[in-house]
């Protein structure tokens, strides 16, 4: 009988790892939930019974199967992209199992749309790790967000858990999911000639398929679980990681755009030497998404600090500028901002571009000038 019952766990264990997702980058198995579940496992048309109805999802809770268009009273729910999409209900989650490489650091991308709660909130987490995306604010204007969140595997499977922890009177009140995807990061190292790491913003998370909206990477988050990897987001609003398929990129094809004002702080902290000069240069400009207006961005490091005016036309373009600075300690923070505020004329928030940021050392004392190149 011991037999049968260790053969029983041992069948049990491989069928786990078969089910699991072997991680590639894009859309994880039925990421955008175009597959449904069967009819007969839909109570009302959209409530999902059963935990496995979803095809490569596990869900529990109350989580319901929505269609583009379905009506909530007067209101219609809005799929982000496809014709399908998932609504968290209250401590409802989705589930699903990936292989990965243990020890490999990897980026979730997802789009969540807030439906009737006005401080929805979602837990991420790939055991052992975990954060909170708070939604609050909507960045765009189509009624929904993409979101990044990285993790370290610490295992070579984990499970990826999207759960909604919301307390609303209505129990079905919850956020609608969609286009979820992942993708493998890889550290940057120092590149000959740069002190900052991922300088050129080009390695960070997956984009989904024509998404011209680009991805959010949360606030409050620490460099060595970010999206964007070697920078830290260290202020309570999100910054916005945009592509040249979409955007307008001075440099390269990815690039970050500051769509918090001073809410929102993109930091990189570096080795440095008390009393030598180094100089910050970088480049500013406009996504060419119709954010139009006088910007200002402004970096900071050490005691030293630049404002960088720009007449943005919503339709491209860029400027360099330069800041030279004394270090003061052995590690100095370099830190982006934008000085203001900025929407366009749909009411989505957006900003100042910064891309191709690089640090060079100059052992000499002549910090505090500021150039605009």
């Amino acid at each position: 009988m011991r037999r049968v019952t260790v053969l029983v766990l041992l069948l049990a264990c491989a069928a786990a790892r078969a089910a699991a997702a072997v991680v590639t980058d894009g859309l994880l198995p039925n990421g955008n939930f175009e597959e449904g579940p069967p009819k007969s496992d839909l109570v009302n048309g959209t409530v999902v019974r059963g935990a496995n109805a979803i095809p490569r999802w596990e869900t529990s809770g109350y989580v319901e199967y929505i269609e583009s268009g379905h009506k909530q009273g007067d209101m219609l729910l809005v799929v982000p992209q496809g014709a399908h999409a998932v609504r968290l209900g209250n401590e409802a989650s989705i589930r699903q199992r990936l292989a990965v490489t243990r020890g490999a650091y990897y980026a979730v991308t997802f789009s969540a749309a807030r439906t009737c709660a006005q401080a929805e909130q979602l837990n991420v987490s790939v055991s052992p790790e975990w954060g909170v995306l708070p939604m609050q604010t909507i960045y765009g204007s189509n009624g929904w967000d993409s979101y990044a969140w990285a993790f370290k595997a610490k295992m070579d499977e984990v499970a990826l858990v999207i759960h909604n922890p919301g307390v609303e009177e209505d129990p079905a009140c919850g956020p609608l999911i969609d286009g979820v995807a992942i993708r493998a990061l890889y550290p940057p190292t120092l590149a000959k000639g740069n002190m900052l790491k991922n300088g050129g913003f080009e390695e960070g998370p997956y984009f989904l398929p024509n998404a011209s909206w680009g991805v959010l990477v949360p606030p409050n988050i620490e460099d060595d679980h970010s999206p964007l990897p070697a920078w830290m987001i260290m202020s309570s609003k999100a910054v916005k990681y945009v592509d040249a398929a979409h955007f307008a990129v001075p440099q390269g094809a990815r690039a970050v755009e500051l769509v918090g004002g001073k809410e929102s702080a993109l930091v990189q902290e570096v080795r440095t030497v008390p009393g030598w000069t180094y100089r910050l240069s970088f480049t500013v400009g406009d996504a060419r998404d119709g954010c139009a207006g006088s910007m200002v961005a402004e970096a900071y490091a050490a005691r030293a600090s630049i404002k960088v005016p720009y007449e943005s036309k919503g339709t491209g373009g860029y400027k360099r500028a330069v800041l030279e600075f004394a270090a003061i300690a052995n590690r100095t923070r370099v830190v982006f901002q934008s000085t203001f505020y900025h929407t366009m004329t749909d009411g989505s928030l957006c900003g100042p571009v910064i891309d191709d940021a690089s640090l060079v050392g100059l052992r000499k004392k002549t910090a505090g000038r500021r150039l605009l190149l």
